[in-house]
């Protein structure tokens, strides 16, 4: 299997600074995170718990950012590709992830893997769904200015709900003759798309 883990600079520092943390400190900080990371939109640690493994970890706040960011994307990696633990340790090792550190990651994803894949298939990408579509149609006639000026317009109304919330967002949206039809082609061409897939 190709590598899925590019060497990209943020990688690199990253990298280093995992190298520099304790083992089984790295150990204890990949089991939170491997926790936490398929809950979109929420912080692994708090603003008071990172502090704290700031210091733990004699990081400053950027190191100790550059760890769990660094980290939080190689289990996401793994998770969206499948990878298996031992191709995960070599793909680790190959962009210069200290051997034991490579091993404690790809032991956890043996452990934790399967079960944070099928969360991650739970979770949806956008955080609200769309509940109800609403409708009117606007003409505003002539002014005294343009006698004979009419500017129909269409307003749709969008009702969006969260998953957590019983509350409907609504969102009103204006569209001209030309924005509405080109609104509608791209509708259709994601359509095409959802049709190929079915």
């Amino acid at each position: 299997m190709a590598s899925v883990l590019k060497e990209t600079q943020s990688i690199k520092e990253g990298v280093t600074f995992i190298n520099a943390v304790e083992v089984n400190k790295f150990s204890k900080l990949i089991s939170r995170i491997v926790q936490k990371l398929h809950l979109k939109g929420e912080k692994t640690f708090s603003e008071e718990e990172e502090e704290k493994l700031q210091v733990a970890l004699s990081l400053d706040k950027r190191g100790l950012n550059l760890v769990l960011e660094t980290t939080a994307f190689v289990l996401e990696q793994a998770a969206y590709h499948n990878i298996k633990p031992a191709s995960l340790q070599q793909q680790l090792e190959g962009i210069h992830v200290s051997p034991e550190k490579a091993e404690v990651l790809a032991q956890a994803w043996a452990t934790a893997g399967p079960d944070l894949v099928e969360k991650l298939k739970r979770n949806i990408f956008a955080p609200k769904k769309l509940d109800y579509v609403g409708w009117q149609l606007n003409l505003q006639m002539a002014q005294s200015s343009q006698a004979r000026l009419k500017s129909p317009s269409a307003v749709l109304q969008l009702g969006l709900r969260s998953e957590d919330s019983e509350a409907q967002e609504n969102v009103f949206v204006e569209f001209n003759h030309e924005e509405l039809l080109e609104f509608y082609n791209k509708l259709e061409m994601v359509q095409g798309q959802l049709d190929s897939l079915t």
